[in-house]
């Protein structure tokens, strides 16, 4: 799954995505088979049957389990961050990576809380990549060769990926992203982020426009993540489509999450049929996204964190899921009578 010398390296990319498998059939179906053998009402566990049945689908397990889960977190800087769209300084990019690695962030205590492992991505987080209200991110080349790297993140046997993301500005640069795909205004896509005040806002929804405006149109997934998304984005796109090629299941997290997920749903609309949205963010965006894809995420509780939190708490769900179906009794295992 590299990116070869040999063609355009977007091209590579759409080839890789051309060639995404569709889920494993007889995984389902045996699940499903089981579940209908189980000590409880049919579909008494609602979503959790449901999950478990989209695990064996992805993985291609008839039992399906999750013992080697992993929240990737893809660390980098914005330099749209300089348009006093956040309420926070780039400088915080290194102090929360180094955070991170203190173990003292709020994703460390979710994932030790789940039993995730956690890895963060450093993707050149001193060197902010331009001012998408002025110039492309990324040429082609480099977006296409921080999608492979976002690739490597599955190395080492991990059955269940989180995506998380750090990265100070990344809320307005996914918003240009989702409104270069999916069109409307900036108003429609923007939030407060960090929290940023109404003066910041402003500031927030003319850096959109401006990067939006300089699109004039264009609608290639890749091109627009390249003109106006960021590496994170990147990476996040392309350990999506590795995934989906490896058949490791995928939890997506807020909103800038979705914006990468976003960029493999305008390239395939079923290249998403693998990931299972976790949260509800509470940047409006984020549920203006979901229904765009008609995708519906699992919980809402408010959060606007980013750094894979959301994930990580739908993975404590997944794992749930997959535990209950195995290690329930059938009606015959149990002696119990089944429905007349």
């Amino acid at each position: 799954m590299s990116v070869s010398d040999t063609a355009l390296p977007f091209d590579d990319i759409r080839n890789l995505v051309r060639s995404m498998p569709g889920p494993d059939e007889e995984a389902t179906q045996a699940v499903r088979s089981r579940d209908a053998q189980l000590t409880k009402p049919a579909g008494a566990l609602g979503k959790l049957e449901e999950i478990a049945a989209w695990l064996a689908a992805w993985s291609g397990k008839s039992s399906p389990k999750v013992t080697r889960p992993l929240v990737a977190i893809f660390a980098t800087a914005h330099g749209v961050a300089d348009k006093g769209v956040s309420a926070f300084p780039s400088e915080v990019n290194r102090q929360m990576v180094e955070n991170f690695a203190a173990g003292g962030a709020a994703i460390n205590q979710i994932c030790r809380t789940n039993d995730i492992g956690l890895k963060v991505f450093d993707l050149a987080v001193d060197m902010p990549t331009p001012s998408i209200t002025e110039e492309d991110a990324l040429d082609e080349a480099n977006c296409a060769a921080t999608m492979a790297y976002g690739m490597e993140a599955l190395a080492g046997g991990i059955d269940l990926i989180c995506l998380g993301e750090m990265g100070i500005g990344n809320t307005t640069v996914a918003a240009a992203v989702l409104n270069g795909l999916f069109g409307g205004t900036a108003d429609e896509w923007i939030g407060r982020g960090t929290g940023v005040d109404d003066e910041g806002l402003a500031r927030k929804r003319a850096a959109v426009e401006m990067a939006v405006s300089r699109l004039n149109g264009e609608k290639d997934p890749l091109e627009v993540l390249r003109r106006v998304g960021g590496r994170e984005i990147a990476a996040m796109a392309g350990l999506i489509i590795a995934a989906r090629l490896q058949r490791v299941p995928v939890i997506v997290d807020g909103f800038v999450t979705t914006a990468a997920a976003a960029v493999v749903y305008a390239m395939d609309p079923e290249g998403l049929d693998h990931c299972l949205f976790a949260h509800v963010s509470a940047e409006a965006g984020h549920r203006r996204a979901l229904s765009h894809m008609g995708k519906e995420a699992l919980f809402d509780f408010g959060m606007r964190l980013g750094e894979g939190t959301g994930a990580a708490l739908a993975t404590g769900i997944v794992k749930a899921a997959a535990e209950t179906h195995n290690g329930m009794a059938t009606f015959a295992d149990a002696g119990v009578s089944g429905k007349d």
